[in-house]
């Protein structure tokens, strides 16, 4: 038995696997609080984490029927970028600032600045700084309060911080230390001269975590918090890694040639590689991957989060808003949604605000309110995947997980806008399956390839496949010709864009 865990924005999810039976024996998740403020802010207390976890892990092991003390090992998926700074004792000095927060845009811009801009950061780290990575929110931390900033010890991650809690071990690896923006992303080390630029002060050999090979074990539970959960002694706990990274794994990207797409709080899309790459685009993170390689990625921040905005202004619940936007025509009558209420990433706009465009009296109706707001998430990833240049090109299939994922006119919306087949795995929830595999992977060393674990648990369900509909992506082309001017008009963004492999 192993557990796979991914601590996201909005919960904590747990699922029981049987290597045996490839089976998914239980599964549980425990919400968070998110903590919302002006400019952009948006922060976590870790001690909800903590109680999330123990809830969740009680409810699945219940479900899967089995003794808690059955399971080897554990694998940790962490929502990416957050700061967790602690204390010499390991408390937090300040609450996690997450992936989502953009109130420290501001410091990012000075930070890039710092390193030479563009070009300097791509030479330094293999990659650009954005808003929301960890840095600018070290920076901020330096720069507002003063005071926990001097009391920090370590900063770890969300994972690393779990990982912690579970071994006492302040480690972390290489696919989610990508993202903090200290990191070399094509050496897979620490850029202790960049860490000087954020945080002087701070000694970075000593507040870093140690950086342990994606196989490596990060160490094992601590007798005592083993005791209170009712696991054996010595349950080994993986590496771990972002909640992107152990997604690709949960639906089996560790190879060229596919893309996994997220519709989560966020939208992401990621496609394997197995060398650095330097895209053309900035916006294109070259992150390294929690298996050994690379995985590109680029990162909306509006996807389920908005669709929720918009469904719940509405007063729907989610069969209602799913009915509603399947049933209205493409294009929303007209209607162009930016949906940018948390800022946004891709494109680059920290600071935006979402836009309604185009009311008319005949065309403002439910239906297509939803439409446009599903439509605006799908245009951003598609903008995204235009970033990642010949590796979009190249895909044969995107691979679709996340709490969008579930709905069949989702899918294919999907497939219409890029013109590129999807299909879904058995298990959506990714990321704390490919916690599982990469649990299984670091506990058998020796016993289990990577690949052979992901070829038994990361099935695909043939039953979601949708193929592109020529008509459709014709409609789809125009409307989102529309969504690109919009884009120019109202925040500057060129207009031009690159066809997609696939288009009519």
């Amino acid at each position: 038995m192993y557990l796979g865990v991914d601590c996201g924005t909005q919960s904590t999810k747990v699922v029981v696997v049987d290597l045996d039976t490839a089976a998914i024996l239980g599964e549980a998740s425990r919400p968070h609080r998110l903590i919302e403020g002006e400019q952009g802010r948006r922060e976590q207390q870790p001690a909800d984490w903590l109680a999330a976890f123990r809830g969740a892990f009680g409810d699945a092991v219940a479900r899967a029927g089995i003794a808690a003390c059955e399971i080897r090992a554990i694998g940790v998926s962490g929502q990416q970028h957050g700061m967790v700074a602690l204390d010499r004792a390991g408390e937090p000095v300040y609450p996690a600032k997450l992936w989502c927060d953009t109130e420290t845009a501001n410091h990012n811009a000075a930070l890039v600045e710092c390193l030479g801009g563009e070009a300097g950061c791509l030479d330094r780290l293999g990659l650009v700084l954005q808003t929301g990575y960890t840095a600018s929110k070290l920076a901020w931390l330096r720069d507002t309060h003063p005071e926990a900033y001097r009391r920090v010890d370590s900063l770890l991650l969300p994972h690393d911080y779990l990982n912690f809690w579970l071994t006492g071990e302040r480690v972390t690896e290489a696919g989610d230390a990508s993202g903090t923006g200290y990191f070399d992303t094509r050496r897979r080390e620490w850029r202790h001269d960049v860490f000087a630029e954020i945080a002087p002060e701070l000694d970075a050999a000593r507040v870093l975590p140690r950086l342990i090979m994606a196989h490596e074990a990060a160490g094992t539970v601590r007798p005592a918090l083993a005791r209170e959960l009712g696991l054996a002694e010595g349950v080994v706990v993986a590496s771990g890694g972002g909640d992107n990274m152990l997604g690709a794994i949960g639906t089996g990207n560790i190879r060229p040639g596919e893309i996994t797409m997220s519709l989560g709080t966020s939208g992401t899309l990621c496609a394997y590689a197995g060398e650095p790459v330097r895209a053309d685009s900035a916006m294109v993170a070259n992150f390294c991957s929690s298996d050994g390689g690379w995985l590109p990625l680029i990162c909306t921040m509006n996807a389920t989060s908005a669709t929720t905005r918009i469904r719940e202004l509405l007063g729907l619940e989610l069969a209602g808003f799913g009915e509603h936007f399947a049933r209205a025509p493409i294009g929303a009558g007209g209607i162009v949604m930016l949906p940018f209420f948390d800022g946004e990433r891709v494109p680059a706009l920290p600071e935006a605000t979402a836009s309604l465009l185009g009311l008319t009296g005949p065309n403002l109706t439910r239906a297509n309110l939803c439409r446009a707001v599903v439509e605006g998430v799908t245009f951003g990833l598609r903008f995204g995947l235009e970033q990642l240049g010949t590796l979009a090109d190249e895909a044969r299939q995107i691979r679709l997980i996340g709490g969008g994922a579930k709905s069949p006119a989702w899918r294919q919306m999907v497939a219409d806008v890029t013109g590129i087949s999807v299909i879904c795995p058995r298990v959506t929830d990714a990321a704390a399956l490919g916690a599982a595999i990469q649990a299984a992977w670091c506990e058998g060393q020796g016993r289990l390839s990577l690949a052979s674990l992901c070829e038994r648990l990361a099935v695909l369900n043939e039953t979601t496949r949708a193929e592109p509909a020529p008509e459709s992506v014709v409609a789809y082309d125009a409307v989102y010709a529309r969504y690109r001017q919009a884009l120019a008009e109202r925040h500057g963004v060129s207009a031009e864009r690159r066809q997609l492999s696939g288009e009519a």
